[in-house]
């Protein structure tokens, strides 16, 4: 049975960072790709930062809004990803999802191309 399980949200002030957690059991983590969402009340899910099987650099990617300020990286040997988060600001408060999915998935961010989904951290950034 595929789980994952986030953790790190918190409450911060504006210009702060934190770190989230993803942690993934059930299956071989570095086959399947991965990526972080968030979604604020009244909107729908966004995508956030996308990081492939493979692991190359290549094939990260991030949403403008969180690029050069969020940074997407996993342990595969602690079947982990990570998204650190610097210079947050007001607009980041969201809850925070970690998706999976076997294969290569396109990096078009899209939550119907992740089949596995967390159950969220919440991030609260207060200006």
């Amino acid at each position: 049975q595929v789980q994952l399980v986030e953790s790190g949200g918190d409450s911060v002030q504006a210009g702060g960072s934190l770190r989230l957690s993803c942690q993934v059991f059930g299956v071989t983590f570095s086959l399947y790709s991965m990526a972080w969402f968030r979604q604020a009340p009244g909107k729908e899910r966004e995508g956030v930062a996308h990081i492939g099987n493979g692991r190359n650099d290549g094939m990260i990617y991030y949403a403008d809004s969180v690029k050069g300020r969020f940074t997407i990286s996993q342990d595969d040997a602690k079947n982990t990803m990570y998204l650190q988060m610097n210079s947050l600001k007001p607009e980041d408060t969201a809850m925070y999802y970690c998706a999976a999915d076997f294969g290569r998935v396109s990096t078009a961010l899209k939550p119907s191309d992740y089949t596995y989904w967390g159950q969220g951290t919440q991030v609260t950034v207060s200006s």
